[in-house]
């Protein structure tokens, strides 16, 4: 079996996907060591977030030492989990497209923040998003708690490596599911409502082509069918191409249903971009009544 050296003491997301990303290479034959000991970091098979060395070929992975470990064309400079996703990600990943998706995810935001770079501008005074970084804060151990950090360490290891196992899967799959995103709006006949078979990620397809304006899709997890609005600018605002009728919003069940005369309409948004129905059917006639085709 082989070992991987990480610094003991207070963990971050950095070195655990690391080490995740390893223990998935390597199918969990692979045994984690926490020390500060430079003996035993030296000894070891991997050294992730030690050693002040970036050496892939003696499977040294850290970026502390003087000059760092290199930088991204975009300014992003790498962390542990970037060397070793950049050394190992393509043995986890089918192609170039996955292991690139997935480091722009996933990677490069926590590389980001282990090195102290921004990528977003805070609007809001005082107010901040709640990120990953934020949940191990959370879980790290205070002088209150009996657990130590290790034993937080060590739990939380298999719930990284599910995350990562199903952001590779999503990565994966996302390629063929923009082909299916294609072909519906080639083969609809009116584009501004695409009707998809399933819950594909149409919005980085169908944002950037001028004619939709409505997408409907099943919800997986309830059986509902859902009508959603396409935002005018994808990613940036909230600003939408249409909205639903004003007199449907926050409205569901029966008063949504008299409001929109879709006898199986369940719910619209109060904000009026997204909405649910029953049937196929009963979104396609409150996305219709929405674009004014029905009188």
């Amino acid at each position: 079996m082989k070992t991987v050296a990480t610094h003991s003491g207070s963990f971050h997301q950095d070195e655990l996907f690391a080490i995740a990303t390893l223990l998935l290479v390597f199918k969990d034959n692979l045994k984690v060591v926490r020390t500060r000991d430079s003996k035993i970091i030296e000894s070891a098979d991997f050294g992730v977030d030690v050693s002040g060395k970036n050496d892939p070929k003696t499977g040294r992975f850290d970026h502390h030492q003087e000059g760092g470990a290199g930088v991204r064309p975009n300014g992003i400079p790498y962390a542990s989990f970037g060397l070793v996703w950049k050394e190992f990600g393509p043995k986890l990943c089918s192609d170039d497209r996955v292991v690139d998706l997935v480091d722009k995810k996933l990677v490069q935001p926590i590389d980001a923040a282990d090195n102290g770079v921004s990528i977003y501008t805070n609007t809001r005074e005082g107010v901040y998003p709640y990120l990953f970084d934020n949940v191990l804060n959370a879980l790290t151990p205070t002088w209150r708690d009996t657990a130590t950090v290790d034993d937080i360490f060590n739990e939380l290891i298999p719930f990284i490596k599910v995350v990562l196992t199903k952001e590779i899967e999503k990565a994966e799959y996302f390629f063929k599911d923009i082909e299916e995103v294609r072909k519906a709006y080639k083969n609809a006949e009116d584009k501004r409502i695409i009707v998809l078979e399933h819950s594909y990620p149409w919005k980085s397809i169908l944002g950037k082509l001028k004619e939709p304006l409505l997408v409907i899709y099943p919800d997986q997890n309830t059986g509902e069918w859902v009508v959603a609005c396409v935002r005018s600018d994808m990613g940036k605002n909230f600003s939408y191409r249409v909205l639903f009728p004003a007199e449907w919003g926050g409205k569901a069940r029966v008063e949504l249903a008299k409001a929109s005369g879709v006898a199986d309409a369940e719910f619209c948004h109060k904000n009026r971009y997204i909405a649910k129905a029953w049937s196929k059917e009963g979104v396609m006639t409150m996305a219709k009544k929405t674009l004014g085709d029905i009188m």
